[in-house]
């Protein structure tokens, strides 16, 4: 028996691979095993290679594998653009309809079944993506039975004899398989699960519900890979409490219909992803010298320009950090788990609203669309915190003057009201302004309201601004990643720890302002830094060197490809070091 298993099924964009994939890791994850997976696809409707991988485990997990265990390959392109990442005793299923060829160079098993032949036999080609479920329960020897609930919970509004044909198609594709199967190639058998009930789903779908849980009642956005699906996921779910999601035209009206309706004392949110940020970055500074809460979700992806839109890259930190002209305080957050993208996101709204600045959400498309298995969510650790906002009747303000919406205070956050107010009266303006928001050229307020500004987030309060596995005080090797290099990290940190190496790992959670504090001592404790990063140019490692020094120290791994990192390619890099 196995307490891990990597598949992998593949084929033409458009052809059922996301449902295959859907069906069979639903299935596991409800007899309580933990799921990764990650999704390949290309950015076109239909078309062009994708493929998903999922691996299934006993234990929790957060990384893709190094290895496959099964490949379902519905066409020959998918058998040679991924064969290699089987193992000797792996198998691949391939589709008999296009007569498919086992590459040389593979000890791997290949078995041509019919998925589209017994699909169209049952009464729809359409099905045999179910056919080759069933192939693969049988290498697995899975009850074809724990499908039954996920299929009818798919396809059930579309009748039981629907419901009745898709078990069918799963049940022939078992049957043949196990007929087929050759006698020396064992089943993979996984170990019992511990069938606990556990959440499956995406980062987007995370930071979403984050979002409604925090009080969000608003939401303007464009659509843009990858970031889409958290306006999808608001659309259905946020008019059944009572809030409104809008497609805009364009990401610079997103951001500014965000803005006004967090002037208006809403709780907004915007999503976008590289492209979209780079034309929010005006709208960006107007909240950022209005001292208007924004939370703006960024999830990365390859650019620049439309450059990679589906493939995972982690370049947009210097942007976040620096894009916007002039100065204005913003905090940057980075959460590394689905999880933490819930909880983090829920407090970016206390935070905007406490310091009354633009909070950026950082994500990347491996955390954002890597379904995986979640522990439940606790709703009661959410709380709503909302700053200096007013919320007592104003005095009157002597000879009808205006409020003091940009009062110079000691902590640099000024007294916040909303529209309508008695006595709340101000102006509002992107030019510089006086405390009552009035135009002012002043050299002597310009320096006192940027001070002001800036005092904000002098000190910041964030729970967990790094994540830490640092159980050495005198460490080999210190790893440090940002977002969904963590599960990776953390796997090749036992691979290393078992090779003799002290390692500790350190994730950075608040890039802005760099808690400069958390990391300073971890570095100065470690013989050796490297950074783990998805990008060309080490951004983060730079941010590093710039907040900390120890530049002599410090190493970058990066990787640009459009793929997320492997274990082995962390454990290898890091082994080079010494």
């Amino acid at each position: 028996m196995i307490n891990q298993l990597s598949w992998k099924v593949g084929g033409q964009q458009g052809e059922g691979i996301e449902s295959t994939g859907e069906i069979f890791a639903i299935a596991l994850n409800r007899l309580g095993y933990y799921l990764y997976g990650y999704r390949h696809f290309s950015s076109r409707i239909k078309g062009g290679h994708t493929n998903n991988k999922i691996r299934v485990s006993t234990t929790e997990v957060r990384s893709i594998s190094d290895d496959l265990d099964i490949l379902v390959a519905f066409d020959q392109e998918t058998i040679d653009l991924n064969y290699k990442e089987l193992h000797t005793k792996g198998v691949i299923l391939a589709d008999a309809k296009f007569d498919p060829k086992k590459p040389e160079d593979t000890e791997a098993s290949l078995y041509a079944v019919p998925f589209t032949e017994i699909a169209t036999q049952l009464g729809t080609s359409l099905m045999k993506n179910m056919v080759a479920i069933g192939a693969t329960s049988a290498v697995l020897d899975l009850d074809i039975h724990v499908f039954e609930v996920v299929v009818r919970e798919i396809f059930g509004k579309k009748g039981d004899q629907v419901v009745a044909k898709n078990m069918d198609a799963i049940k022939a594709g078992f049957d043949y398989m196990k007929e087929k199967m050759d006698a020396n190639v064992p089943t993979m058998v996984l170990e019992k699960a511990d069938g606990k009930h556990r959440m499956f789903m995406i980062g987007n779908d995370a930071i979403a519900l984050g979002a409604m849980a925090a009080g969000c009642r608003f939401m303007a956005a464009y659509p843009i890979t990858p970031a889409s699906d958290i306006m999808e996921y608001l659309i259905k779910k946020l008019p059944a409490v009572g809030g409104t999601v809008i497609q805009t035209e364009d990401e610079i009206a997103a951001a500014t219909m965000t803005i006004g309706a967090s002037y208006g004392g809403v709780r907004a949110l915007t999503a976008s992803s590289g492209p979209g940020l780079s034309l929010k970055m005006e709208a960006i500074g107007l909240a950022g010298i209005t001292e208007t809460p924004l939370v703006i979700v960024d999830t990365q992806r390859g650019g620049p320009s439309t450059g990679l839109p589906t493939k995972q890259e982690q370049s947009d930190l210097m942007a976040m950090i620096y894009g916007t002209h002039g100065e204005i305080p913003k905090i940057v957050m980075a959460p590394s788990t689905v999880q933490e993208a819930f909880y983090d996101t829920a407090e970016a709204f206390n935070l905007a609203e406490e310091y009354q600045c633009p909070v950026i959400v950082l994500s990347d498309l491996q955390l954002s669309l890597g379904k995986q298995t979640v522990e439940p969510l606790d709703i009661s650790k959410v709380e709503i915190r909302r700053g200096k906002l007013v919320s007592e009747e104003l005095p009157e303000i002597e000879n009808k003057g205006y409020f003091k919406r940009y009062e110079v205070t000691e902590d640099g956050v000024s007294p916040r009201t909303i529209p309508g107010m008695k006595n709340g009266i101000h102006h509002v303006t992107g030019v510089e302004h006086a405390e009552t928001g009035k135009p002012s050229e002043s050299a002597t307020n310009r320096n006192a309201q940027m001070d002001k500004r800036f005092r904000k987030v002098e000190n910041i309060r964030f729970n967990t601004p790094v994540y830490k596995n640092a159980p050495h005080e005198d460490a080999d090797l210190l790893i440090v990643g940002f977002n969904s290099t963590r599960g990776v990290i953390e796997e090749a940190m036992g691979r290393l720890e078992k090779d003799g190496l002290k390692v500790n790992h350190a994730q950075i959670r608040l890039i802005h302002p760099f808690p400069s504090d958390e990391v300073l001592p971890l570095v100065r404790s470690a013989k050796k830094v490297i950074v783990v990063e998805n990008n060309a140019t080490g951004q983060l490692a730079n941010i590093m060197k710039m907040n900390i020094g120890h530049a002599e120290k410090i190493t970058k791994f990066l990787k640009y490809d459009g793929n997320p990192f492997l274990p082995h390619e962390v454990h290898s890099k890091c082994k080079e070091l010494f």
